[in-house]
C-alpha cells in the first residue's frame, strides 16, 4: 500500500468519525449503557493488511561486482545491483481480542492475530554479458504466515450516545511460520531469507459502535519493526540489503 493510499484511508476514518461524532449528539436512546463497566471483556477482529519492508541498501551498492554463480537465476558474466526496494500485496488478518478495564477511559488490550501476507523485494540490476550491458528488473516474492501476539493500551474519549473514538500504541511480539530461514536453494533460483522473529512499535487510532447487542469497531494502525531480517547468504539478493525491517498497514474490524 502506497503511502498515499495510507494517507487517503486514515483521511477517512477522521472524516467518518467527526461526521458520527456530530450524528451522536443529536441521539438520545445508549446501546449497551452499563458495557464499559465489566472489568474485561472478548471479542475477535477480522483485517486486511499491507506487508512491507523499509530496506538499506549496503553502502557503494552500484560498484560492487557480483558473479554469476551468486545468482544463478540472472545470466551474465558480471552483475551490478543499482537498487532494492519493497512492495506490499493485500493480506488477510484474523484473531481475538481480550480487554482489560483499567480506568474510566483506558484499556489493556491482548490481540493474539494470525495475519497472512506477501512482500516483494525488486531489484534493478546490471547485466554483462559478453561485453553488452543490459538492465533487468528482479521480484523476489516472499510469503508470510505471521503469529502475531501485541500488548496495546488504548485511551478512549468520553461516550457519546452510541459512538466513542480512541488512540493505541503498544509493542508486539511476531514468528513468521513460513519465513525461509532454513529454506535450500536450488540450481536454478536464490531465495531470500528472513529471521523468524521479530519485535514491532504499534500505532493507531479507531471508533467503535454500540448496537443492540455487540460492539463494533473500525481501527487503523501501523507497526513498525525494529529487528534487521536479512539473512546475508553471500548472494547477491541478501549481499545487496544491509537491514530489512518489517512495516506493517492493517485496517481490522472487531467485534466485542
Amino acid at each position: 500500500m502506497s503511502k498515499k493510499t495510507i494517507i487517503f484511508s486514515t483521511f477517512l476514518l477522521v472524516m467518518l468519525m467527526a461526521t458520527i461524532n456530530s450524528n451522536a449528539q443529536r441521539r438520545k436512546v445508549n446501546n449497551l449503557p452499563t458495557y464499559d463497566e465489566n472489568l474485561y471483556h472478548f471479542g475477535f477482529i477480522l483485517g486486511v493488511n499491507h506487508m512491507l519492508f523499509t530496506v538499506k541498501t549496503v553502502d557503494d551498492l552500484p560498484n560492487i561486482k557480483w558473479e554469476t554463480d551468486q545468482s544463478p537465476d540472472v545470466f551474465g558474466d558480471s552483475l551490478y545491483v543499482y537498487g532494492v526496494t519493497s512492495s506490499p500485496t493485500p493480506g488477510f488478518s484474523v484473531g481475538i481480542l481480550a480487554n482489560l478495564r483499567t480506568g474510566r477511559y483506558t484499556d489493556l488490550r491482548f490481540i493474539p492475530t494470525l495475519s497472512f501476507g506477501e512482500r516483494l523485494l525488486n531489484y534493478t540490476i546490471l547485466r554483462y554479458r559478453n561485453g553488452e550491458p543490459l538492465f533487468v528488473e528482479i521480484q523476489k516474492s516472499i510469503t508470510s504466515t505471521i503469529v502475531e501476539i501485541p500488548l496495546e493500551f488504548r485511551y478512549k474519549s468520553k461516550r457519546l450516545n452510541n459512538f466513542r473514538a480512541y488512540v493505541l500504541g503498544g509493542m508486539k511480539y511476531s514468528l513468521d511460520l513460513a519465513s525461509q530461514k532454513k529454506g535450500k536453494n536450488n540450481a536454478n533460483t536464490t531465495t531470500v531469507k528472513l529471521n523468524r522473529h521479530d519485535f514491532s512499535l504499534e500505532a493507531g487510532v479507531g471508533i467503535e459502535f454500540y448496537t443492540t447487542y455487540f460492539k463494533f469497531g473500525i481501527e487503523s494502525k501501523m507497526g513498525f519493526g525494529f529487528r534487521n531480517l536479512i539473512i546475508d547468504e553471500n548472494n547477491l539478493y541478501s549481499g545487496s540489503i544491509d537491514q530489512l525491517r518489517s512495516k506493517v498497514f492493517l485496517l481490522s474490524f472487531t467485534f466485542e
